[in-house]
């Protein structure tokens, strides 16, 4: 028996298919998907195994055996596979680099694995054999060092059982936050034993309240976490002591699978009526997933005109058939209350899996999936990948947003993994934002997607009024502070009625950067061409890109002048000028820097939603799915921070940034106000946002697109070339962009080769040259090509090319 492996070394010699020989052990349980060591050359490296079968293009004879098997049960399925085939064209990855991202971080790691019998009742059906060695043994603790000593028969007979499902793997993962454990009380005594001790303890007045709640709230032989007896039989630790040496109690460490929810109760909650436009939206989706069709909607419904219980039920219809559901959400910005949600609507059938979790707790999570005990999975982009084999719909919420393309390899977009995965389980893919992206707007309008249109917000709630200030007019009359009047006016008119702001703001730290008003020095990174952002609660000047950290100078390093200022607002000194204005005003600042710890998202949210703070100020986490009653003022800083960056989605993401913000505000019965604060009033992204418009926004931007030649119009691909040397790194790009030119098409237009916008970055030159086109044959091929060309130099000298073959940062 032949495996095909693909072997964890991320070259493009290496990037195929290798031939091993299967030893008779494995036969029974080697199927595609399961992880193998493998010696490649004078070393052992992982793989995965992609294909079985019995034919080889080699002489069988010297063919090497595979050295280990590391799953017993495939962690990918066949279906992901295919998927990991179709990717690694799609984005010019490595077969391997894309197989690892489809796994938890854990599982990378080496890990032991566990078996034991399923159940009494398959203890019959095993072969006497293994009936004695699980006798004795009772499970085998770590099966690599059993297989050292046992039998070959016994290690076929076992993997037999294996593959016949009597015998149950436990994978038992060994990272640094390995296993979780938690200490557990027992009683050994019967009913009467428990009475008669109870009646002995006349004295120990506490050791009797423990034994009595033993003997009234628990079941025989239930155990129950110390932490919890504590609290409940209300003893110290000292009596639970004294009764474990009496031998009235057992005291054990028992591993406990990680929840990260654990001790929160989610309040189960039941499917709304819905309105006509919500039902309207849901009906096709409904009909998609009875009758086994893949299609792909676009669901384009207003802030707050309730896509989330639309999806709900869609997923309910899925349920109900037996099938599963993989819900995307952005980042971790919305996961708190989106959890809530889910957990509240499907109880413990939801997997969640996003970055705020440990890798344990991922992994975890994951293994629910993977053996079938939950079937919804909620999460960030990587949960697309999500080890279902029965899949009934598939939503991405937000779908315009850019976390869902990843931009380090394999840089997939969870949009198109989702629509093929869609196609191959032959269920619908719902994309629901109140700004779609152009390109998926574009799609619905030609009919390739599945229009939905949800215009009205949950029971008729009006949309907040949007209004417009002018920022050069408060200059004029002489306000120079970072808050126009009105605004100041309307936080202290919402303080008064005891109701809550949010204020937004796009950039973290102290101010922008520093400068000297004298000689017009202003301070940058050394290792990147960046200015350094100032950040006050560490008196330290960062930079965001390498982290390089400077201390604050006091006079002017090029002209010894003491004229050095801050330029520019971020978040802190948004909130430090607030509590100059309003000394008692109690805010809640959320942005990467408050937010670092674990659950700390989480924990500031609601510290807002139970209303202990008046003023919600925060950097993009805070623009999308929040829905707290009590917010009726949204002050938005500075509108134009995105709007000028060289990007040509620069305005695309302003209105749909400024839309979602403004969408905070008014959501329940009290009506909302949204503020916004710009230089520029007449430009269209911010006009828009005024009067909701995403039409109207959508016709001229997309003319401005057509004029430029940019998606969707045509496809992009950038390439992107760093090294040390800025020499070479001309040099290599005017070479690429040669071969291109001559390589393509007449109608694809290849520019370049020009310097990145940001031309260093930790010490490295960057340039880069891009391709547009509609259609091109011979793109692929001429790519890799290229990637064959200069894979010596990049693995010798450092140098690297990135090709991104659909870009969403330009910078």
């Amino acid at each position: 028996m032949i495996a095909k492996v693909i072997v964890d070394v991320a070259v493009n010699q290496t990037d195929r298919l290798f031939d091993y020989l299967v030893p008779p052990e494995y036969e029974e349980t080697i199927v595609p998907g399961v992880r193998v060591n493998v010696s490649f050359g004078p070393r052992k490296v992982q793989g995965f195994v992609v294909e079985t079968g019995n034919d080889t293009d080699y002489d069988a004879t010297k063919l090497k055996p595979l050295a280990e098997l590391i799953d017993l049960y495939p962690p990918l399925t066949k279906e992901l596979i295919d998927l990991s085939i179709w990717m690694k064209d799609d984005t010019l990855s490595f077969h391997i680099s894309v197989l690892k991202s489809m796994l938890p971080a854990a599982m990378r790691a080496k890990y032991q694995k566990k078996l034991s019998v399923k159940s009494i009742d398959e203890f019959d059906l095993l072969p006497m054999r293994l009936q004695h060695l699980f006798k004795e043994k009772k499970q085998i603790e770590n099966w690599d060092e059993w297989r050292k000593t046992a039998t070959e028969e016994d290690k076929k007979q076992v993997m037999k059982a294996v593959r016949d499902n009597l015998i149950l793997v436990t994978p038992v993962v060994t990272t640094k936050d390995k296993k979780k454990t938690q200490v557990m009380i027992s009683t050994p005594l019967t009913d009467n034993e428990l009475g008669e001790a109870s009646h002995q303890l006349t004295r120990a007045e506490k050791q009797k309240q423990v034994i009595e709640f033993f003997r009234t709230s628990l079941q025989r032989h239930e155990k129950i976490a110390l932490v919890q007896l504590l609290e409940k039989a209300n003893v110290s630790r000292q009596s639970i002591q004294e009764l474990v040496k009496k031998q009235l109690l057992i005291k054990e460490e028992v591993v406990v699978g990680r929840d990260p929810f654990q001790g929160r109760t989610f309040e189960s909650t039941e499917p709304l009526p819905l309105m006509d436009e919500q039902q309207q939206a849901l009906d096709p989706i409904v009909s998609s997933i009875e009758e086994k069709m893949h299609e792909t909607f676009l669901l384009r419904g207003v802030t707050g005109s309730g896509k989330t219980e639309v999806y709900m039920q869609a997923i309910d219809v899925a349920l109900q058939k037996g099938k599963e559901a993989i819900v995307l959400v952005p980042e971790i910005s919305l996961t708190p209350q989106m959890v809530t949600r889910f957990k509240g609507r499907f109880g413990s059938r939801v997997a969640v899996l996003h970055s705020a979790l440990s890798k344990g707790e991922k992994y975890d999570e994951w293994l629910k999936i993977r053996e079938g005990k939950v079937d919804v999975a909620v999460g960030a982009r990587s949960a697309i990948f999500a080890p279902f084999e029965n899949l009934g719909i598939i939503i991405i919420d937000e779908e315009h947003e850019t976390s869902y393309k990843q931009e380090e390899l394999p840089r997939y977009h969870a949009r198109q993994v989702a629509i093929k995965r869609g196609k191959y389980y032959d269920c619908p893919v719902i994309l629901g934002s109140a700004t779609p992206s152009l390109e998926s707007y574009a799609r619905a309008k030609k009919g390739v997607y599945h229009l939905l249109t949800m215009e009205r917000r949950v029971n008729n709630v009006k949309m907040p009024e949007v209004s417009l200030i002018d920022m050069r007019e408060e200059l004029r009359k002489g306000n120079r502070s970072m808050f126009s009047n009105d605004l100041l006016e309307a936080i202290q008119d919402r303080k008064d009625k005891n109701e809550q702001t949010v204020l937004f703001l796009n950039r973290r730290g102290y101010s922008t950067f520093i400068m000297c008003r004298d000689c017009g020095y202003v301070a940058e990174c050394p290792h990147c061409d960046i200015s350094l952002t100032y950040h006050r609660s560490n008196q330290s000047l960062q930079c965001h890109y390498c982290g390089h950290t400077e201390t604050i100078p006091s006079i002017c390093p090029e002209c010894s002048s003491d004229s050095i200022r801050f330029f520019g607002t971020g978040t802190q000194k948004v909130e430090e000028e607030l509590l100059k204005v309003f000394p008692d005003i109690r805010v809640i600042r959320m942005d990467v820097d408050t937010t670092r710890r674990k659950g700390s998202h989480e924990k500031l949210l609601n510290q807002f939603g139970e209303g202990k703070g008046d003023i919600l100020l925060g950097t993009q986490m805070i623009a999308k799915g929040l829905d707290f009653p009590n917010i009726t003022l949204v002050g938005v800083l500075a509108a134009d921070s995105m709007l000028h960056l060289p990007d040509f989605r620069s305005s695309e993401r302003t209105f749909q940034l400024l839309t979602q913000v403004s969408g905070r505000a008014g959501r329940h019965e009290k009506t909302g106000e949204v503020m916004v604060q710009t230089y520029t009033p007449d430009h269209y992204s911010i006009l828009d946002v005024k009067s909701h418009d995403f039409l109207s926004f959508f016709e001229k931007e997309m003319a401005i697109r057509k004029q430029g030649g940019y998606p969707p119009y045509y496809y992009l691909v950038l390439i992107h070339v760093s090294y040390e040397e800025l020499d070479r790194v001309v040099s290599v790009t005017e070479k690429i962009t040669a071969f291109l030119k001559r390589e393509l098409s007449k109608e694809t237009m290849v520019y370049g080769p020009v310097a990145s916008s940001i031309p260093r970055i930790k010490d490295r030159y960057r340039y880069q040259c891009m391709i547009k086109y509609k259609v091109e044959p011979s793109l692929t091929k001429s790519l890799q090509e290229l990637i064959r060309t200069y894979q010596g130099e990049m693995a010798r000298t450092g140098l690297a090319i990135n090709i991104d073959t659909n870009p969403y940062m330009m910078l």
